[in-house]
């Protein structure tokens, strides 16, 4: 049933439709409030099947806060997030579980357990969360691995992995679980400069196989030669969007370019 509209064309009492557009992922006018702090003020944006979007700005802005809305970690104080056409707001918490396991999310601090070998890590929410048994949760997990250039190291654990390695080991957990959408939330921000490209290079392999993904990223220079769009965030609300040639480009006068920018002079370029 669909709900009721206003003479405007809303849904009348604040409803959200039970179906969104074509996209893919379709995140729409959410907010936040957390420790009495407005995070984020009705944000939107959407992802269509194979895109690559990235979110930039300064610390504090509400892009953290925004892939953990996205993935319903952290669920919205309003408004709603569409995966291939479905509400999550209305969903029960077993659906919600469902809704999870579609969207990869990769953390700044890779998440390992750390009594675990690379390949159990990888393999442990298929045996958990899927019910597949250990052989064949082990032998995706390998699959995983070895798509992320960890081929030999299966049978270490976290504290014998450098931090790039760490990173690749948990971009590999989130691939076996085979999600529609990949979260990335500052990938590369506790890694050494030295580990920086062989996560880069993962995420470069994944655009261009095809990975619908959303990044938070301050590595600019290399997703502004991925990303679809550019989305310039602070103070809780999505301020600038456009295709990184148009924000960039030298006569641009734009919040992103002056961002960029300073990121530059920080970085000594």
């Amino acid at each position: 049933m669909n709900p009721r509209k206003t003479p405007d064309g809303s849904p009348e009492n604040g409803a959200l439709p039970e179906r969104a557009s074509g996209h893919l992922l379709d995140v729409r006018e959410i907010s936040k409030t957390l420790g009495g702090k407005k995070i984020l003020d009705r944000v939107s944006l959407t992802l269509n099947a194979g895109e690559l979007k990235t979110l930039i700005g300064p610390s504090g802005g509400g892009k953290s806060t925004l892939l953990q809305c996205a993935h319903y970690l952290i669920p919205p104080d309003s408004g709603d997030v569409f995966l291939d056409g479905k509400s999550a707001r209305e969903m029960s918490h077993k659906n919600i579980c469902a809704f999870r396991q579609e969207i990869g999310m990769i953390f700044q601090d890779f998440n390992l357990f750390d009594h675990l070998t690379a390949k159990d890590n990888v393999a442990i929410a298929l045996r958990k969360v899927k019910g597949w048994k250990k052989n064949l949760a082990h032998a995706r997990a390998m699959e995983e691995l070895n798509r992320v250039g960890l081929a030999g190291k299966e049978n270490l654990y976290p504290a014998e992995l450098s931090g790039g390695q760490k990173q690749r080991v948990s971009i590999a957990r989130a691939l076996a679980m085979d999600p529609k959408v990949m979260l990335l939330d500052e990938p590369t921000s506790a890694l050494d400069p030295e580990l920086i490209g062989e996560v880069l290079n993962v995420i470069k392999q994944l655009s261009r196989a095809g990975m619908t993904m959303l990044m938070v990223t301050h590595q600019l220079g290399f997703a502004s030669r991925l990303t679809t769009e550019l989305l310039f965030m602070e103070n809780g609300r999505i301020t600038e969007r456009g295709a990184p040639d148009e924000l960039l480009k030298d006569t641009s006068n734009s919040r992103t370019r002056e961002f960029y920018l300073k990121l530059n002079e920080l970085a000594g370029h």
